[in-house]
């Protein structure tokens, strides 16, 4: 097996970290299978030049650092997409958190990189683009969530032609069986607090509140060519089940792994290729499996995304970017828990049947959204 040039953007957040792992590890039983050509981050310097120290050949790039800093090849605003531009690589995998993310997964495409992609934004914000690129290029675009791998897997081996409806899991998050009472007096602290998954503040709180899964119900209908009312969400606590597929004779077929990120990725970084992997096995002898309906009265923001995706792309940067501003509001002590579903209703009551021809236009959609959103939030505030 040759040797994949591999970028990691995001290096040091939790995908980028277990993407690392994942490397080491592979490196370690097949030496050179992985070279690390480049590394960025947002602002952890000291994280970052540890990480440059594991592989000395890595370019590294800071977008926080100052202009022309040398401790980094790349720094400054922009420095992770100079990074992409004049460093060849394979593949790039893309655990930027946030709408930044979907600027680099362009510019990944367009330097003629295949794409491993863990940046939910990207899709929800811009996915016809990305599409568009990577077809014109002959290119792959590789989700990284689990749930979106564990469709992708099931997708390619049963066929699409035999694929009548998709379903992804939630766990519910730290607050399924709270009273609504007592969601009102949930702090930041505590919605940062994922009962199941090692993930970041702002995905923990998306959890809590079920937007996470709206974003990746909007993502299974753009990357898997599905109508929103044939993706199904399941409540599912164990997060053992990750995604179901039915197909026409009625049949579900599951994928089930023990909740371990590095399993999706180390399937991203190997595709096409199917390897070993000592990460992700489950027995399930044991084990007990519950499913239920989500609870939208308690949780909007999954029916909110159901709304958005059914009007079109721009509902959908909408949602994205009123969740962004809600979230940052509540961290802040601004607005309630279960304000922050309210904030993104507001914003999405503007007219989003509108066209979005490029990508300036996706940014253009995403600032109305934020000021609305804004505008909201200082109604709101507590």
């Amino acid at each position: 097996m040759k040797s994949t040039r591999l970028i990691i953007l995001g290096a040091t957040g939790s995908i980028g970290r277990q993407t690392i792992d994942c490397v080491e590890r592979a490196n370690a039983a097949e030496p050179g299978r992985f070279v690390v050509a480049g590394l960025s981050a947002g602002r952890n310097a000291e994280a970052l030049a540890a990480e440059g120290r594991r592989f000395p050949g890595a370019a590294l790039a800071l977008d926080a650092a100052t202009a022309g800093d040398e401790s980094f090849r790349f720094a400054g605003p922009g420095a992770s997409i100079g990074l992409l531009r004049e460093t060849e690589a394979d593949l790039v995998v893309n655990g930027i958190a946030g709408a930044a993310g979907l600027l680099a997964s362009i510019e990944a495409l367009s330097a003629g990189d295949n794409l491993a992609l863990a940046n939910k934004e990207s899709v929800v914000m811009g996915y016809s683009h990305l599409a568009a690129l990577a077809a014109e290029r002959g290119l792959a675009i590789i989700p990284v969530d689990s749930e979106h791998a564990a469709l992708f897997q099931l997708v390619r081996r049963i066929g699409k032609s035999s694929v009548s409806e998709l379903t992804i899991t939630a766990s519910g998050g730290p607050f399924r069986s709270r009273s609504l009472g007592e969601l009102e007096r949930i702090s930041p602290d505590e919605a940062a607090h994922h009962p199941v998954w090692n993930m970041g503040r702002k995905i923990s709180i998306d959890s809590a509140t079920l937007a996470n899964k709206g974003l990746e119900l909007i993502e299974a209908v753009r990357l898997f060519g599905m109508p929103e009312e044939r993706v199904k969400v399941l409540i599912h606590p164990e997060s053992l089940v990750h995604a179901l597929v039915r197909t026409v004779d009625s049949a579900l077929y599951a994928h089930v792994s023990a909740p371990d990120m590095r399993l999706p990725i180390n399937i991203a970084l190997n595709w096409p290729e199917e390897v070993a992997a000592d990460f992700g096995v489950l027995d399930l002898a044991g084990k007990t499996l519950h499913f239920e309906e989500p609870d939208t009265a308690r949780f909007p923001m999954l029916d909110l995304a159901r709304r958005a995706v059914r009007v079109g792309e721009a509902a959908t940067i909408a949602y994205n970017a009123a969740d962004e501003i809600a979230v940052q509001a509540f961290e802040e002590g601004r607005l309630r828990f279960t304000q922050i579903a309210a904030v993104v209703a507001r914003a999405l009551e503007a007219d989003w049947a509108l066209p979005v021809p490029d990508v300036g236009s996706i940014f253009d959609h995403d600032a109305r959204a934020r000021g609305l959103a804004k505008l909201a939030v200082s109604e709101y505030e507590c």
